[in-house]
């Protein structure tokens, strides 16, 4: 395919969107308020048989080691490897130390975690063109103010300036403008563009379609044959097409985690097993949220496609992750025997409340007028 064509899919007149995204967050932190720590291979999180990654050092990634990854196979890989509790008032602490930064130059912020976010500087306080320019002001505001290394990828949409982040890791910056943006994603794996799992990038690989361009080879009606609603997410996004508003008043109303079996399982011991890995997850998508719900909620897909959902209402937010994997390990035993093969096993946490965030929501930007600027990146 030729760039021209390529090219023909690049809006006209782009926003400017930067994707934020600390290096190793939680270890980064650590290291930083322990010199002793500084160089070696650090996990974040617990070494038990329970005990999950929360996050690596780069060090630590040398050898493998990663986040959500079981502390037990994370100390096999890296004998060396030391181990830190989480101290997650230090991580918020620096996580709004960041975010002041971002509102020097744009309330339009909308947080993924404590460590990244999205902003949209179309229209910034300062009045400046460049985008990749205040890119470079952010991460170095940081790394003078906090002692920290941060990522950032610069585009003309949320999915492109995500992807972007992730190229030049650790301390590192991309930019992709918009006459760029369908070919940088054509040569991506789909395994890596945000809003395609594991699982549909298996389905995809087993279709032939392995990166940007197998996806833009594919017509609509394909996609909306094998993949349903999330078919024109994807006919858009191998074309570098993201409409999504940056949106600094989303609140996020629930965290779940789910896994589709490759095979039926019946057997309820299989089934709690399986369920370990899904709370392990659930978890630290919470810490990294730092948020905190009341409402446990199990949902199972059976091999006829037949969905139910259970759930729990607890008095107060969940605190640890004991009660997460006590109340949902409940719901699921309540479920056993289960009457016909499990396809599908999820936990999920509802009635989410962040711990640090009290301000009131205030009307949604007009992303058409922000996209009426035509501005260098």
């Amino acid at each position: 395919m030729d760039s021209d064509t390529l090219d023909s899919d690049a809006p006209a007149a782009p926003r400017k969107i930067i994707h934020i995204d600390m290096d190793a967050f939680y270890a980064s932190v650590e290291q930083r308020d322990n010199p002793e720590l500084r160089g070696k291979p650090l996990a974040v999180g617990g070494a038990g048989v329970r005990g999950v990654v929360a996050a690596a050092s780069y060090e630590a990634r040398t050898f493998g080691v990663r986040s959500a990854m079981p502390g037990s196979r994370a100390r096999r890989l890296c004998p060396d490897l030391i181990f830190v509790p989480p101290r997650f008032d230090a991580y918020r602490a620096v996580s709004e130390q960041i975010h002041g930064i971002f509102r020097r130059f744009t309330d339009i912020i909308q947080p993924l975690s404590l460590d990244e976010a999205y902003l949209d500087v179309t229209r910034n306080r300062p009045g400046i063109v460049s985008a990749t320019y205040i890119a470079e002001e952010i991460r170095r505001m940081i790394r003078e103010e906090t002692g920290l290394t941060a990522s950032a990828g610069v585009s003309y949409n949320k999915l492109l300036a995500k992807l972007a982040s992730d190229q030049n890791k650790p301390d590192g910056l991309c930019v992709v403008p918009p006459e760029e943006g369908p070919a940088f994603i054509a040569k991506m794996p789909v395994s890596r563009i945000h809003g395609i799992g594991p699982v549909t990038a298996r389905r995809m690989k087993e279709m032939g379609i392995e990166t940007g361009a197998d996806l833009r080879a594919r017509d609509l009606a394909f996609l909306q044959h094998h993949f349903g609603k999330a078919a024109r997410f994807y006919h858009g996004a191998a074309r570098g097409i993201d409409e999504r508003p940056v949106d600094e008043n989303r609140i996020r109303k629930s965290i779940s985690v789910e896994d589709t079996f490759e095979t039926d399982l019946r057997d309820p011991s299989e089934l709690d097993a399986a369920l370990t890995p899904i709370i392990d997850r659930l978890w630290k998508r919470m810490e990294k949220a730092g948020s905190s719900g009341r409402t446990i909620t199990l949902k199972i897909k059976y091999n006829d496609f037949a969905i139910i959902t259970r759930s729990l209402s607890l008095p107060g937010p969940i605190a640890a992750r004991e009660v997460l994997e006590t109340n949902g390990r409940a719901l699921l035993a309540r479920q056993c025997p289960v009457p016909r093969g499990v396809r599908l096993l999820g936990l999920g946490v509802h009635n989410l409340a962040a711990e640090d965030s009290d301000r009131p929501a205030r009307p949604a930007k007009n992303e058409a007028a922000a996209r009426q600027l035509s501005l260098a990146l």
